[in-house]
């Protein structure tokens, strides 16, 4: 067994790595290992699993996490490894060998590599420390501050080890070793002194001398543009040394270069063109000065390179206003400028501006006095021009930068003739067009990452100032939705109060309804950048736009878009298209947009319909319910529609079962989200609706904390004074809190259900009370009790001819006589259910009748019969990926055999019900 904190965090052992779950339990793992053996308090794991305030269950959540984590270890026979996850009082401990942990065997070796004499041996331990890092150390948790120090400490203790590393391989006259070691470290860390200066060494020893200065004045210029300092003395030493050029004997026979009789290296022929005169003359340069404080996006910069490569590209840089286009290119055409030695054009064609857009013919013309045309010489027509540019480009190699473009025909004409010649084009839209005719390669720009989003302000505000609060530099970067222009705007604001702290900023622009405000600065921000790309969308877009804005959730298809407009979902999925390629919004899974928070406080403020939100309430609510007819086919509708009811144009249709649970799982935070918009905007009879129409989904994933949920549709229901909504979230309610071993809090509410339901003439609601009525009787040792309310409540369901709520009390009579020993009517009542089920009735019905008439078997002394059931039973909840049948079914099974097939296979079933809780 062996537990990594280097790399993601996880649990090998010799079965494979432990699913370990959700990033909350991994998180909560991480922050035990990282003091193994020792108490660590509960205050503590707290602010290990979230940043700002905790959720009022948080204690009840991390017991949760725990309980499974300890059931996690048990089912790999921890213990026989010296393993034990151990409660001390308000404070948790993972006992342990200090052994099985990857960071105190790293920490171990590179202690002794430290005390070893021969450099060769130090070398080997070095290299087994560093092999046991498999990524970034506590990869896969949540980035909460003390993780975050954490695995920032672990990191320091990494680098450490890289450097002493290539030390050791200077010893031993590796130093070409040494420099590919710290070539990628310096590449990942340039404003580390110590790792550049040691990687200039390495490159001068290694006998290549003009790497070396590249490498120093590299990182000088980054250190003046991100922290406005100079090198430090180890660095400007290494650069004096590579600058003189100077070689001791070890350094030269390193390189390979020969030594003459002083001992130095011998001189090196001059090569016979070194004197050749340049070519006189500059190349034309149009390009604007480089952008200050850029930071980050090398990911994006390597992607530019490479679509940069091949016969005359055309690239294409789109991403939302304000995200930085054109700063990155300009960034990267700076970058860049030893591969266009016949010069850059730039031109910023305003396709988003209120200024107008240049007339391409003067765009030409500018372009082509630059190259060298004499006015006289320069064509009057467009298409001349075009060509005339063309042809002077034809042999050179040439940039051509072409910023803010509105559509593909506006950059056509523009394009250089050269095989050698590269265009970048920057566009708030996609330019299908422009990749459709020219093989233009997209370089989508999305917004920038917490530690991007820090160095840009601190860029503008001084490291110091961000470094002491790096928690509100995170919050006030995904209040800016990461965006640079936002950043910028945010940080020229606290530039100019001084005495603000981040904290500050960030709570002011928590305020939804002052954001934008807050986020414009004279004639540049948000929302002006926002406007300038909404004025160019299409009328049908922007109407839906507007609307999209009251949309609850966070994600929607093309009917809630057409639901919230009051458009078709053909009208609406046009729209969501030009929003995609206008950069307004993410398409991400098929048939799924999303749209970030700025955007949306923009859209809020535009005109939009007050029906908006009652027609995408009432289409989740059509749609629940036809879920949920797919998912329980005998089941009976759980509501009616409510009064002014607004139709949908299409509800969607599902096929089965798994399309309808598949829908649930997709659209359960959305559902949720429109149930609170409901429950804010008082409309009573659709919150209550809403929660309901989740019931299928509440009956699979029953421990998924649904309770909240439920009261909040229970206060619904009292607000609408409806007996029969009241009866129906009662005992919904009800039931959830017995599963969740919360009896004496169900009890209550399960009582008054079937008195409600029998006052609202709710004959299957009063049924569906008593069964589950009887749970939380049961659960409290009364089983005559509660089998008399399934007897009561069958014959309510047979008196209305509800098949299925009749075959539900039947089986949960079943399972009552089953726990008072009453084996032969157990049986019997599993049979009677059984004849009450359709052929294709879901598999957890199936699977629960089998397993109930199974243990009835067994306990009438007919194991092999009752075996069979058993497994049969176990093996359909398998196939179906119903975990807790098939616990139930195998847990039955080994309270009557040993086998350890068996035993494997409801560890496995524990285990994937671990992972999804």
């Amino acid at each position: 067994m062996e537990f990594r904190l280097l790399g993601s965090v996880s649990v090998a052992t010799e079965a494979g790595d432990l699913a370990l779950g959700p990033v909350k339990r991994r998180s909560l793992l991480a922050a035990l290992l990282l003091r193994p053996n020792f108490p660590v308090p509960v205050d503590q794991l707290t602010a290990a699993l979230w940043d700002d305030e905790p959720p009022p269950r948080a204690r009840s959540v991390i017991q949760g996490h725990v309980s499974r984590l300890r059931t996690l270890l048990e089912s790999t026979d921890a213990r026989m490894y010296g393993v034990e996850l151990a409660t001390q009082g308000a404070a948790y401990a993972l006992r342990m060998p200090e052994s099985l942990l990857d960071a105190h065997r790293f920490e171990e070796l590179v202690a002794l590599a430290r005390g070893q004499r021969s450099a060769g041996d130090a070398v080997v331990m070095y290299q087994e420390a560093l092999a046991l890092w498999q990524g970034p150390a506590l990869s896969g948790v949540f980035p909460s501050a003390p993780l975050q120090a954490a695995a920032h400490a672990l990191e320091e203790l990494r680098l450490s080890a890289v450097e002493q590393l290539a030390l050791g391989y200077g010893k031993l006259g590796e130093h070409a070793r040494a420099a590919a070691v710290l070539h990628a470290e310096a590449g990942a860390h340039p404003l580390r002194e110590s790792l550049s200066a040691a990687l200039v060494t390495a490159l001068r020893r290694a006998g290549r001398r003009s790497e070396a200065l590249d490498c120093f004045h590299r990182t000088r210029r980054l250190l003046a543009d991100e922290l406005g300092v100079d090198p430090g003395r180890e660095l400007a030493e290494a650069y004096a040394l590579a600058l003189r050029g100077q070689y001791d004997d070890e350094d030269a026979r390193a390189a390979g270069a020969p030594v003459d009789e002083r001992g130095g290296p011998a001189a090196r022929p001059v090569p016979a063109d070194a004197t050749a005169p340049l070519v006189s003359g500059a190349p034309v340069d149009l390009l604007p000065r480089a952008p200050r404080g850029f930071h980050g996006r090398a990911a994006e910069l390597a992607a530019l390179s490479r679509a940069a490569s091949g016969e005359a590209p055309v690239c294409l840089v789109t991403g939302p206003a304000g995200v930085g286009k054109s700063a990155l290119v300009v960034h990267w055409a700076h970058r860049e400028r030893e591969r266009f030695p016949d010069g850059r054009l730039h031109v910023d064609l305003r396709g988003f501006s209120e200024t107008g857009e240049p007339e391409l013919l003067d765009v030409l013309r500018e372009f082509l006095l630059a190259l060298g045309v004499a006015p006289r010489r320069i064509p009057e027509s467009l298409n001349s021009a075009a060509a005339l540019f063309r042809s002077l480009t034809a042999e050179r190699r040439i940039l051509v930068v072409l910023d803010n473009v509105r559509s593909s025909e506006q950059a056509r004409p523009l394009l250089p003739g050269g095989a050698d010649c590269v265009t970048v084009v920057t566009s708030r839209h996609r330019l299908s067009g422009l990749v459709a005719s020219d093989a233009a390669r997209p370089v989508p720009l999305d917004v920038l990452g917490d530690d991007d989003s820090a160095a840009l302000l601190a860029a503008v505000l001084g490291p110091e100032r961000v470094h002491a609060e790096p928690i509100a530099a995170r919050r006030l970067a995904r209040l800016c939705d990461g965006l640079p222009l936002a950043l910028r705007v945010a940080a020229a604001r606290l530039a100019d109060q001084p005495h603000w702290t981040l904290a500050a900023m960030a709570e002011e622009l928590s305020d939804a309804t002052r954001r934008l405000s807050l986020l414009d600065a004279e004639d540049t921000g948000v929302r002006a950048a926002l406007q300038l790309s909404v004025r160019r969308l299409p009328p049908g877009a922007a109407h839906h736009l507007a609307h999209l804005g009251r949309h609850p959730g966070t994600r929607f298809g093309r009917r809630t878009a057409a639901a919230l407009a009051g458009s078709t979902p053909a009208a609406a999925e046009t729209a969501l298209d030009q929003l995609a390629a206008a950069h307004l919004l993410t398409h991400g899974a098929p048939g799924r947009w999303t749209m970030h928070d700025l955007v949306r406080l923009y859209a809020r403020a535009m005109d939009a319909e007050p029906d908006a939100l009652p027609r995408v309430l009432d289409h989740y609510i059509a749609t629940g319910l036809a879920a949920a007819q797919a998912a329980e086919q005998d089941g009976e509708p759980c509501f009616e529609l409510p009064a002014a009811f607004h139709p949908p144009v299409e509800v969607r249709e599902f096929d089965d079962r798994d399309a309808a649970m598949a829908w649930y799982a997709a659209e359960r935070e959305d559902v949720v989200l429109a149930a609170g918009a409901a429950d804010a905007a008082g409309l009573h009879d659709r919150t209550w609706r809403l929660v309901l129409a989740l019931w299928p989904l509440m009956v699979w994933r029953v421990h998924d904390g649904w309770s909240p949920l439920l009261y909040t549709a229970l206060a619904a229901a009292r607000a609408d004074a409806d007996a029969y909504a009241q009866s129906r979230v009662l005992s919904l309610l009800g039931w959830v809190l017995t599963e969740e071993g919360r009896t004496a809090e169900a009890l209550p509410h399960l009582e008054q259900a079937p008195r409600l339901a029998a006052r609202a003439g709710d004959a299957g609601g009063e049924a569906t009370a008593l069964i589950n009525l009887s749970l939380a009787q049961a659960a409290l040792g009364d089983l005559e009790e509660a089998a008399d309310g399934c007897l009561r409540a069958v014959d309510i369901a047979r008196a209305t001819g509800e098949r299925n709520t009749e075959r539900l009390a039947l089986y949960h009579l079943t399972r009552h006589q089953l726990d008072a020993g009453q084996w032969k009517s157990a049986l019997g009542t599993a049979t009677a259910a059984s004849s009450l089920q359709a052929p294709d009735a879901p598999a957890p019905s199936r699977v629960l009748l089998l397993a109930a008439a199974g243990e009835a078997l067994v306990g009438l002394g007919d194991e092999i019969e009752g075996v069979r059931c058993l497994d049969e039973a176990a093996r359909e909840a398998e196939a179906a990926g119903y975990d807790d049948g098939a616990v139930r079914a195998l847990g039955a099974l080994l309270r009557v055999t040993d086998d350890e097939a068996y035993r494997v296979r409801r560890d496995a079933a524990r285990a994937r019900l671990a992972v999804g809780a």
